[in-house]
């Protein structure tokens, strides 16, 4: 996922970034839940109503995470991704920040899907309300965290999206510190 230093781009290529694949208004959308060991995964119906986890994908290396990816693309059907951005409660981005606009951008290279990116505060603390509520071990709750912190942040972007009548989140090109909020 690291730029190659072999031929520098030209001042005026280096400021465009590459053209976005536009965000479909309708079809399945996953959401992703990213981390550097576990990356949990939700997914929605084509209508944007029912959204579920899927499973918590562990990190391998770039060639099979990127296989991964690819067939869940195909396998769901889908029409793009949502990936959480990890945004302090001030507004501020922070280094797992920027690991998640580059996963992103990765993302989107490897799957020729569009993704936005959406603020997933307060997502791992509701999805751990959420899985306290149910009779399972801890240790299954554990493994489920990540999925559905992704469902979740995937509801919350469906939500958003209705309720403000435009497409929620922002641009895997936009410069950090911008973009929508929950509140």
């Amino acid at each position: 996922m690291s730029p190659s230093n072999e031929s520098q781009p030209s001042e005026s290529q280096s400021n465009t970034p590459p053209p976005e694949i536009p965000f479909p208004e309708s079809g399945r959308l996953a959401a992703v839940d990213y981390g550097t060991v576990r990356i949990g995964i939700a997914v929605c119906d084509p209508d944007r109503i029912l959204a579920s986890p899927v499973e918590v994908y562990q990190v391998r290396d770039e060639a099979r995470d990127a296989r991964y990816f690819k067939t869940l693309a195909a396998q769901e059907r889908l029409a793009g991704f949502v990936v959480g951005l990890p945004i302090h409660c001030d507004g501020g981005e922070s280094q797992k920040s920027k690991e998640c606009r580059e996963f992103a951008r990765w993302l989107s290279d490897q799957t020729q899907l569009p993704v936005r990116l959406f603020d997933e505060r307060f997502s791992t603390a509701a999805a751990k309300e959420r899985l306290a509520a149910g009779r399972l071990s801890r240790q299954k709750k554990k493994k489920q965290l990540d999925a559905v912190a992704a469902l979740v942040v995937l509801e919350s972007f469906l939500e958003m999206s209705r309720y403000h009548g435009k497409l929620a989140g922002q641009s895997i090109h936009q410069e950090p510190g911008g973009g929508e909020t929950l509140e």
